[in-house]
């Protein structure tokens, strides 16, 4: 897994994600090899490895350059940013693709017998619970509703009826869950769906992607796509035609290889 000629990809290990994603890598042409239980697929015909983890860990993984590319819900990336923006940090990683599928919203969801509820505005004083704190507590400030967050790590639907909050933010796909405990949609916080993540280019700025000559790259100084300078038509062709793996990863993804 430290060949750095070999694009890392982090996927959901188990999700709503899990099945589509690796769908679409087979219909990409990936072969991969994963034995039972392990966390580690590897590419049999493509410089590709696969890392199965929890989603929430993703955009870290690629924020920290561990991945090249991670493949999340908009709903992690959005929390993970906002939460970074609350520590006085920029998030480093990028939206490089949206995808068609995993589609959900975060929505706001009350009791079906809340008299109380009359719109956002009603929201002031209540308690909502959520495992999106940093999203929920954005949606609230646009609005200048004063509201209490309860922060949980799962579980949400039913904190109404342990008395635990007034109101849910919780992700909803089909609307079942809700249903099964006796809530309603009222609001939609964010639309959301499955992108692929990366580090950008600017965080791995250098005037070349090979850090030395490589003697199976005859265009090696002049390939890398964030070079100030830009080769001509005719090295462009070269590049295409014998490009080294290492750098068509790094075209790729846009990660430097370590030597």
């Amino acid at each position: 897994m430290d060949n750095p000629s070999r694009l890392k990809l982090a996927i959901q290990k188990s999700g709503r994600l899990t099945d589509q994603s690796i769908d679409l890598l087979a219909r990409c042409g990936l072969k991969f090899s994963r034995g039972k239980d392990q966390l580690v697929g590897f590419g049999e015909n493509m410089p590709l490895d696969l890392l199965f983890v929890r989603d929430d860990d993703i955009p870290d993984l690629v924020e920290e350059d561990v991945c090249d590319l991670g493949l999340v819900g908009l709903n992690v990336v959005e929390e993970k940013r906002l939460e970074l923006a609350a520590r006085g940090h920029t998030a480093r990683f990028e939206i490089l693709r949206t995808l068609d599928f995993g589609r959900c919203r975060l929505a706001l969801a009350v009791p079906e017998d809340a008299l109380w509820w009359s719109g956002p505005e009603s929201l002031g004083g209540k308690r909502i619970a959520t495992t999106y704190p940093y999203m929920l507590a954005r949606w609230l400030a646009e609005r200048s509703i004063s509201a209490e967050i309860v922060t949980l790590s799962g579980a949400v639907e039913i904190a109404p009826r342990l008395g635990r909050a007034d109101a849910i933010c919780d992700l909803v796909s089909t609307g079942s869950t809700l249903v099964a405990n006796r809530l309603r949609e009222v609001e939609v916080v964010l639309e959301s769906h499955a992108v692929i993540v990366r580090t950008p280019l600017s965080a791995k700025a250098n005037t070349s992607c090979c850090t030395r000559p490589d003697p199976h790259c005859p265009q090696s100084e002049n390939c890398c796509p964030v070079a100030n300078r830009r080769p001509s038509s005719r090295s462009r062709a070269a590049v295409t035609k014998w490009r080294c793996m290492r750098c068509a990863a790094k075209t790729s993804s846009g990660k430097r290889s370590k030597r």
